[in-house]
């Protein structure tokens, strides 16, 4: 429905910094100054189609699995909340 919005649009999203909410001396921000993936997208371009839905980023699944590793979280769903 077009006309005048009835909503300010601030107030359709919230602010939120993982900067402020982990601290300087978290075990992740350890891990993410020890560990460099910014070259498996390229590595493993090959496997992924390029018709179809876009695929899981393969660096985010691997750091999502190191920190359920590092912080002995079993749940898939745990992990993702």
């Amino acid at each position: 429905m077009m006309g005048p919005r009835q909503v300010a649009q601030g107030a359709l999203f919230y602010e939120f910094s993982l900067e402020r909410h982990v601290p300087d001396d978290h075990l992740l921000r350890a891990i993410d100054r020890v560990v460099d993936l910014g070259d498996v997208r390229a590595q493993l371009a090959t496997f992924y189609s390029a018709i179809g839905r876009p695929p899981v980023d393969p660096e985010l699944m691997i750091r999502m699995l190191l920190v359920g590793y590092c912080l002995g979280i079993r749940s898939e769903w745990r992990l993702c909340e």
